[in-house]
């Protein structure tokens, strides 16, 4: 019994000494470890319901320089701009997982990236402090919808290196609104939706090095992506579907693509992979319109401006597929089209200019609707030292011409296929110095007894050689 009594003695002191002794490091640091904090926009008083105004608590996590910036799942409603001053912030991002809307009710854009880069692409034209505070601003994963007649979804001035992914962007007046001066921009994997206004908007900036890659820009009534005036160059559009960009049929004139550069300067674009259509309906309606008419330079009394490319794109279902003005230096390559309702390609005050490998093509599949209306036919006027070659086009409508050049000269035409026309395969008219080679031009049409391969109307010191000519005999 007594050793009983001792055992049970022995283990209660034991037991003390245990209890009272002090916790080891790794105990402490266990028992001390503060709980995780929230960084979310709800943490600076963010709600997230879609009817409160959540614009200053967003504000506060903006300006609270913590940088990384999330939305967790909500519907966030905004009545002002979010200004994200970046060089008083430091390196900003601004993200969600796809699961958070911004609802724009005010005026305005609902982001807007304001840096103070002045210099080029070139590094030693940027300062340390864009280095440090400024440089790739990114905004990813957000849906942003307008809720106001003047409010937009996201505006970059002065940045360097902005990227733009992964948005839903629609009902605004327009998605991405660039302005003055950015450098290297993307944007990219991003829905741009049924805007009022453009889809992507050069509006008079100067931007050098910008990429819209594999987006989805479509019924954006003002364009898909405009390019107004400015100083531009190398622009990268590639593998995007970009559609029905033009409004209806009450809207002004415009286009998939539109680069207009009247007075200005723009340049150096690659418009790549891309399927580009509709809408027909629309006045003036184009895929690609360029206008390069760009300002005179000092060293030069040349006014276009170019060095374009425009290779392995599908395009239908407007009024012309492609439209080029006062271009120099463009290559049109590679591209399959058809129901352009006026002219697949127009081409017009242009110099130096390569049609290659394009399939021009009236494909019955497609005749539903008024599709067997449209002309699709190839027009250039007032050009010089244009190559036109390989090129493949079938089925011109009862009124168009299928290839058709005026008040031109130097103009290079080689192995063409144009076949199946319904009044002229090929008209030249006013044309000088140039040449018509190894073309096939034929028609098996049952209704074209009077119609001509080739028609020539005034011009002088030209070359016609090696053509077949061939048209149905009349029954």
């Amino acid at each position: 019994m007594r050793s009983i009594v001792i055992c049970v003695s022995t283990l209660l002191v034991l037991s003390c000494l245990l209890i009272m002794a002090p916790k080891t490091q790794s105990q402490n640091q266990t028992s001390e470890k503060p709980p995780a904090l929230d960084t979310t926009v709800k943490a600076f008083g963010a709600i997230g319901d879609g009817a409160a105004d959540d614009s200053d608590a967003i504000q506060r996590v903006v300006d609270s320089k913590q940088g990384q910036i999330v939305f967790p799942k909500g519907i966030y409603r905004l009545t002002k701009t979010i200004t994200v001053d970046l060089d008083k912030l430091g390196p900003t991002s601004i993200s969600s997982d796809g699961t958070a809307t911004i609802i724009m009710a005010g005026p305005g854009p609902a982001f807007r990236f304001i840096g103070t880069h002045e210099g080029t692409a070139s590094p030693h034209t940027v300062k340390e402090n864009v280095w440090q505070n400024q440089r790739s601003p990114m905004i990813d994963g957000l849906e942003i919808v307008g809720d106001h007649a003047e409010a937009c979804g996201i505006e970059a001035t002065g940045t360097m290196q902005i990227t733009l992914t992964r948005l839903t962007i629609r009902r605004a007046l327009h998605a991405i609104h660039f302005t003055k001066r950015n450098r290297n921009v993307i944007v990219s994997n991003c829905h741009l939706y049924e805007n009022r206004g453009a889809g992507v908007y050069y509006d008079h900036v100067s931007i050098h090095q910008s990429n819209i890659i594999g987006c989805h820009i479509s019924y954006n009534a003002g364009g898909g992506v405009v390019v107004d005036k400015g100083d531009i160059r190398n622009i990268q559009i590639g593998t995007c579907d970009i559609e029905g960009n033009m409004g209806d049929e009450n809207s002004k004139p415009a286009a998939n693509v539109l680069i207009d550069s009247e007075g200005a300067m723009v340049g150096e674009i690659a418009i790549v992979g891309c399927t580009i259509q509709h809408d027909h309906n629309a006045p003036g309606s184009a895929n690609i319109r360029i206008n390069e008419n760009a300002r005179i330079r000092p060293h030069s009394k040349e006014h276009r401006d170019g060095n374009i490319t425009i290779a392995d794109n599908v395009l239908s279902d407007v009024q012309t597929n492609i439209e080029i003005t006062s271009a120099r230096g463009v290559t049109v390559t590679g591209n399959t089209m058809w129901k352009g309702y006026t002219h697949n390609i127009r081409v017009d005050d242009c110099n130096n200019i390569l049609i290659s490998n394009n399939v021009l093509d009236r494909n019955p599949r497609y005749h539903y609707g008024d599709g067997s209306t449209a002309q699709v036919g190839m027009l250039f006027t007032n050009c010089d030292g244009c190559t036109i070659s390989g090129n493949h086009i079938n089925g011109t409508g009862d009124e168009r011409v299928a290839f058709e050049v005026r008040d031109s000269r130097r103009m290079n035409i080689v192995g063409c296929s144009i076949l199946d026309y319904s009044t002229t395969g090929l008209l030249l008219k006013n044309v000088s110095d140039s040449r018509v080679s190894d073309c096939l031009i034929s028609t098996d049409l049952p209704d074209s007894e009077n119609a001509q391969a080739l028609e020539i109307i005034g011009g002088k010191d030209n070359q016609i050689v090696n053509n077949l000519y061939k048209k149905v005999s009349p029954k």
